[in-house]
């Protein structure tokens, strides 16, 4: 029986697409298993493909000289890697990361530019969705600027949530501590803080939560601000 989650519709961008224009973007598009910690791109490196997840999640992260690194934003279903290629540079300053394994889709860069220059109801889409992408780069600043370890940890596991089909996530404190560029040590008390009045559940790199709402009201609100963009520009909440 083919794998459900094998499936380009399962990711809302490309389930957007109207279908006179769906028959032509279709073929050139080619699923692809992405491997938790699997680089996509490296920062300054020409990128040749772009990426729609279905049931991966990907990292944008900003990488400093020493080697530290913070997480600017991630891509899962609702949209897609890459837009660089179709945005007039072949390039970013980031590096994407497979965050939560699954399944992708993928379409040579030449494709989308093709694509994306005919300046019909695909570039549009790919244009909001751009839009909410930036949105989701800038309060992810404000956050790791203003708000506590504690809400960071809250917006990180409700984004990542919005992304998946389960209430499941699995990701080690170390790589969580990547993401948001904190110390380990941050991670591993905000998790036991959030463990202990019962909202997730955390043993051995994989986080369950038990109480949405109550981790929903704990976080700031950066998270629903980028929601609410999300829901504004894109055909899907």
């Amino acid at each position: 029986m083919p794998d459900a989650r094998i499936n380009p519709r399962r990711n809302h961008l490309l389930a957007a697409i109207p279908e006179a224009e769906w028959d032509r973007f279709a073929p050139d598009l080619t699923p692809i298993a992405m491997k938790l910690g699997q680089v996509i791109y490296e920062a300054g490196v020409e990128q040749t493909f772009v990426y729609f997840p279905t049931d991966s999640i990907v990292s944008l992260l900003y990488v400093m000289e020493d080697g530290a690194s913070a997480e600017i934003a991630i891509v899962g279903n609702e949209g897609l890697v890459g837009i660089s290629l179709f945005m007039g540079g072949s390039a970013t300053p980031s590096r994407a990361v497979v965050q939560s394994e699954g399944y992708a889709f993928r379409m040579k860069a030449h494709f989308i530019r093709d694509e994306f220059l005919l300046a019909g109801p695909v570039q549009q889409l790919f244009l909001r969705y751009t839009q909410a992408l930036i949105t989701q780069m800038a309060q992810t600043a404000v956050c790791n600027r203003h708000h506590s370890v504690d809400q960071q940890l809250c917006r990180w596991i409700l984004m990542s949530l919005d992304r998946l089909a389960s209430n499941e996530l699995r990701m080690t404190q170390e790589l969580i501590a990547n993401m948001l560029g904190v110390r380990r040590e941050g991670v591993t008390e905000a998790a036991g803080n959030l463990q202990r009045i019962g909202i997730i559940e955390y043993q051995r790199g994989k986080i369950r939560v038990l109480d949405r709402k109550r981790l929903e009201a704990r976080s700031c609100e950066c998270y629903e601000v980028v929601r609410k963009e999300f829901a504004r520009l894109l055909p899907w909440d």
